[in-house]
């Protein structure tokens, strides 16, 4: 995987935070602002910004590395699952943030499960999952055979939630129960199905969807937003590993 902070060595303490976009889908949006998001991203977390640190004792974090997905995923059943463990394998992923577009929506939000089924529209190469037919076919060798129809993030959404809004006063950001089946969705529970199937991984992962418009104003704050999405994670896991010791 190729990233703009690859170059330098990591620190002991420093976390890493994946971040993938997603390519056009439709004819109307050529331009996905998922991946002009992602791209946009800098290879560290800037420091925090007053309003961030209300919520957390821990207002120094350490170093935390920016990874972005090199290239926006192909909306492709296939492609997407074929990805997603390579991008988990072989490497120190503290967390990771799939982020895409919500055509309906006017807000930013971040999505608290996935789902195994019910993808019934067709991708961009007009494929369909397919998932019912292969799971007669493989039956307990299909990839999912013995995963629940719902997975839920291990992160505590509600919290980065609370402080994700708190950083953002001015901006709609909400917690959302419905990813919307199709590659969003998918791209999601690929993640969290594959960290559950590595029996000693947390699913450490969200999704974020965020509003159609691509302009540059419309970038510039889906890449703030996505940066204290990125800071509400990792001081919340930070608070959580506290209590827990």
């Amino acid at each position: 995987m190729g990233s703009h902070a690859a170059e330098l060595p990591p620190r002991e303490d420093e976390i890493t935070v994946l971040v993938t976009g997603f390519g056009p889908f439709r004819a109307q949006y050529p331009i996905n602002p998922s991946w002009e998001i992602a791209k946009s991203l800098p290879p560290f977390l800037p420091a925090a910004k007053p309003a961030s640190t209300q919520l957390s004792t821990l207002a120094e974090l350490p170093p935390v590395r920016i990874l972005v997905y090199p290239e926006p995923v192909r909306v492709s059943y296939k492609v997407v699952r074929e990805l997603v463990p390579t991008l988990w394998q072989g490497r120190k992923i503290d967390y990771a943030i799939h982020i895409g577009m919500a055509s309906g929506r006017k807000f930013y939000s971040v999505e608290r499960r996935g789902h195994r089924t019910g993808y019934m529209m067709r991708d961009v190469d007009n494929e369909f999952l397919g998932d019912a037919e292969r799971r007669k076919e493989e039956q307990e060798k299909w990839i999912w055979h013995g995963l629940p129809e719902e997975l839920l993030s291990s992160v505590d959404v509600d919290d980065v939630w609370r402080r994700w809004r708190t950083a953002l006063p001015d901006v709609d950001v909400r917690v959302s129960e419905d990813a919307g089946r199709y590659l969003c969705d998918f791209i999601y529970y690929s993640s969290l199905a594959y960290l559950t199937k590595e029996e000693e991984e947390e699913r450490r992962v969200v999704f974020l969807h965020v509003p159609v418009n691509s302009d540059e104003t419309a970038v510039n704050t889906g890449t703030e937003v996505a940066l204290e999405l990125i800071r509400a994670l990792v001081q919340s896991g930070r608070m959580k590993k506290l209590v827990q010791s």
